[in-house]
């Protein structure tokens, strides 16, 4: 529990571009991991993270741009039924096929939320 901690701590002090970014790159490794259909428990690994690095971004979102937040909040859902259907997802290429989509679309997402929350820092 205290690497988590420690890992909540460490993510936490970074401003939320940063944060962004890093939740990004780990849509990406999902992405990537997915078309390679390899590393499925890594695949689940930076999912579980990514819903972390959303927690623990969203609140601090939430009184710079409300709709923001609301749209991480729904890649956290996005996520959690990865999670829970990851079975399904995995062994049907249709599904699969949908998710690695999916991870581009929130990558694309996430990166233009960094940098408009990069934008208001500066201004």
């Amino acid at each position: 529990m205290t690497d988590f901690i420690l890992k909540q701590q460490s993510f936490a002090k970074n401003d939320i571009p940063t944060r962004l970014h890093q939740l990004a790159e780990n849509l990406s490794q999902i992405k990537n991991l997915c078309v390679e259909g390899s590393h499925q428990e890594l695949i689940l690994n930076l999912a579980k993270e990514s819903r972390y690095f959303i927690e623990w971004t969203v609140p601090d979102m939430v009184l710079l741009d409300i709709d923001q937040a609301a749209e991480l909040v729904d890649l956290g859902r996005v996520l959690t039924r990865w999670l829970f259907n990851w079975e399904k997802i995995w062994f049907d290429s249709t599904e699969k096929s949908k998710a690695i989509q999916q991870a581009e679309d929130w990558f694309e997402r996430v990166l233009e939320i960094s940098q408009i929350q990069s934008q208001s820092i500066t201004a």
